[in-house]
Parts: structure tokens; C-alpha cells; sequence
């Protein structure tokens, strides 16, 4: 078993609330087992430049309940190349880096797999407030991205019902609809469209009419980003004109990732940082921390990057098969069943609880 006497931490991709939680519980679990740590600074910009410092247990204080990541972060092309990671393995032995623990999204821990390849142990911790890693039941910063776009929406809602508005927001999650379809049940929200399944406008016109008669005087259509950059303003002119009623576009955009994370993501963060480094020091590595079922577990990298293929229909079962034995194909095909069954199961409470 390889001896550990110095790992890095970094963060890359988009940020999420919670990532300095999980710096934090990195830094002083490895120091606990006496291994020094190196915060990289940029992502992996920053062990391509050698941009990097110890951390110790000071260092590290008082950052828990901060957004953001204090190691920062940054998307690297020439990571990519074979010129790059030259130079980040370079750094690793320059700098007597044995080990990697890597926050971040499926790019990060594609990084993180590529530098495995060279020699150089890498643990995934999953940091993205979209939720869209399909392997984990939740990823650090996803509780607090929907605690703010609740905030948000609820201080919308005040003025819809002055006036007697409708306001259609936007809220992010890329190809995943996670963020709108939870904030939309909490919220309230007449109607949530999201790329997971397909929406009728001609059903919500008549929903917002039928609404209106009633007496309903305030309206809130949740919207991921997923479904285009154009829905959701043209969904206000289209309500405006056949309903009457006024309708405002909302795009709450890169203000849901920011801000003081929340209990949950603090403790899972803290969680999933002690773990990957329990895991790295007993000499695991190319894996992926995850909770599945209220439990940390670790899941290899190339299993959760297929995974997560899968759910979103970039592979089929047949390349799958190629790459794995029966056994985690069929675990995989499970695993993605229960998670597009319970967002369906979501998505039609939301639409008949919700006026």
C-alpha cells in the first residue's frame, strides 16, 4: 500500500455552497492522520501552474459556513491535453503531491480519473448544486441552491399577488430538473417545466384561465434552464396574450449559487470530505464519494461516470455490457429506474396539488 505523506485539494467546474466544508473536513482529517495537505488553487489551472500552499488546521477555520470555495476554482482546456497533464503530474512530483482529493461535477472527476492514470491517486467528492450525479442521491450545495431559489420565489410571490401577476422563473440545472421540480413543489407552483418530460402550454393556458375564475390572483411557472434559453420568455408572451393575465420572466441565474450553506450541505460536505480521505489513505482510488440511501459510499469513477451516462441517454445497455459484468449493468439499469420513477412520481403530486 502506497505510503501518504502529502495529498492536494482543489475544487473545479462550477462552484457550490458547501465545497469549503468539504475543504475544510479534507484538511484536518488527513492532517488527524498525519499527512500534510496542499489547497491548489484554480482547479486543476492551478496544479498545471504549480499555484499551490499548505494548508493547516488554521487555515482552514472559519471557512464552514461560507459560499463559494476559497481555493477558487476555474474550467481548464489544457487539462485535456496531453501537454497539460504533463505539466499537473509534473507539479505532483515536483511537489511530493501523493494523492488528490478532487471537488466538483463529471468533468472534475474525469480529471480526476485521467490523472489516476498517471500515477497520481484521485478521490471525487461531488460538488454541484444541480444535483446531476446520478450515482449520489444529492451532491454538496444542492440544499442550499433550492433553500435560495425558495427565498427568491417566495419575495416574487408577494408582489404576484399585489398585482396580480404571474412570474415565469428560471432557475439552473443545465440538463437536469432536479432544482425546478423540488423548489416548484415548495413554492407552490402552478406548473414546472423541465427537460426530464414533456410539457402542454396549451393545458397550462387553461390551467392559469380556470385558476383565475376562482379567484387566484398570484402565479409562479418554475422552469430549468434545461428545456432552452428561449422557453421561458416566449412562455410570457404566450400567457399574457391568451390569458390577460400580466406576466413577468425571472431568471434567478448564478445568485442560486451563492450564500452561507445550509446544515445539510455543511454535513454532508463534512461527511463526504472525511470519508474520501479514509478511503485514500487505505489506498483507494478512481473512485467517487456518494451517498446512496442516507449512507457515504464510495463508487468508482468510470462506474459513476457510466451511470450517469446512462440516466441521461448518452449510452446504451449494449455499451454498457461491453465495460461491465452483468451484475453492475443491471445495478446501474435499477439505479436509474428508481431515480426517473421518483421524479416522476414528483412531477405528477406537483401537478395536481399545485393551482
Amino acid at each position: 500500500m502506497k505510503k501518504f505523506r502529502k495529498i492536494g485539494v482543489l475544487t473545479s467546474g462550477g462552484d457550490a455552497p458547501g465545497m469549503n466544508a468539504a475543504i475544510r473536513a479534507v484538511t484536518r482529517a488527513a492532517i488527524a492522520n498525519g499527512v500534510e495537505v496542499m489547497g491548489i488553487y484554480r482547479g486543476y489551472s492551478g496544479l498545471i501552474d504549480g499555484d499551490c500552499k499548505t494548508l493547516g488546521i488554521r487555515d482552514v477555520s472559519n471557512i464552514i459556513n461560507k459560499g463559494g470555495t476559497v481555493l477558487y476554482s476555474d474550467r481548464c482546456p489544457e487539462f485535456k491535453t496531453p501537454e497539460g497533464m504533463a505539466k499537473a503530474v509534473k507539479t505532483c512530483n515536483e511537489l511530493e503531491i501523493d494523492g488528490i482529493v478532487a471537488i466538483g461535477g463529471d468533468g472534475t472527476f474525469r480529471g480526476a480519473q485521467d490523472l489516476t492514470k498517471h500515477d497520481i491517486p484521485c478521490v471525487g467528492i461531488p460538488g454541484t448544486i444541480d444535483n446531476d450525479i446520478t450515482s449520489t442521491d444529492n451532491t454538496i450545495g444542492y440544499d442550499t441552491a433550492m433553500n435560495t431559489v425558495i427565498d427568491l420565489v417566495d419575495k416574487l410571490r408577494d408582489t404576484c399577488e399585489s398585482h396580480a401577476r404571474c412570474n415565469v422563473v428560471e432557475v439552473m440545472g443545465r440538463g437536469a430538473g432536479d432544482i425546478a421540480l423540488n423548489t416548484g413543489i415548495a413554492a407552490g407552483a402552478t406548473a414546472v417545466v423541465i427537460p426530464e418530460f414533456d410539457f402542454d402550454d396549451d393545458a397550462l393556458i387553461e390551467k392559469l384561465k380556470a385558476a383565475r375564475k376562482i379567484g387566484k390572483r398570484n402565479f409562479i411557472i418554475m422552469v430549468s434552464e434545461g428545456v432552452g434559453k428561449d422557453y421561458g420568455p416566449s412562455l410570457v408572451e404566450r400567457i399574457e396574450k391568451d390569458t390577460g393575465i400580466e406576466t413577468k420572466f425571472a431568471r434567478l441565474a448564478h445568485i442560486v449559487r451563492g450564500g452561507s450553506p445550509t446544515l445539510r450541505d455543511r454535513v454532508l460536505a463534512s461527511e463526504m470530505g472525511h470519508f474520501a480521505v479514509e478511503k485514500l489513505l487505505m489506498g483507494r482510488s478512481n473512485i467517487v464519494i456518494c451517498q446512496r440511501n442516507n449512507k457515504v459510499v464510495a463508487r468508482d469513477i468510470d462506474y459513476a461516470l457510466s451511470l450517469d451516462a446512462l440516466y441521461k441517454n448518452k449510452i446504451t445497455v449494449d455499451e454498457l455490457s461491453q465495460k461491465f459484468e452483468e451484475k453492475l449493468v443491471n445495478d446501474m439499469l435499477s439505479h436509474a429506474k428508481i431515480r426517473r420513477e421518483k421524479m416522476l412520481e414528483l412531477y405528477n403530486i406537483q401537478k395536481e396539488i399545485n393551482l
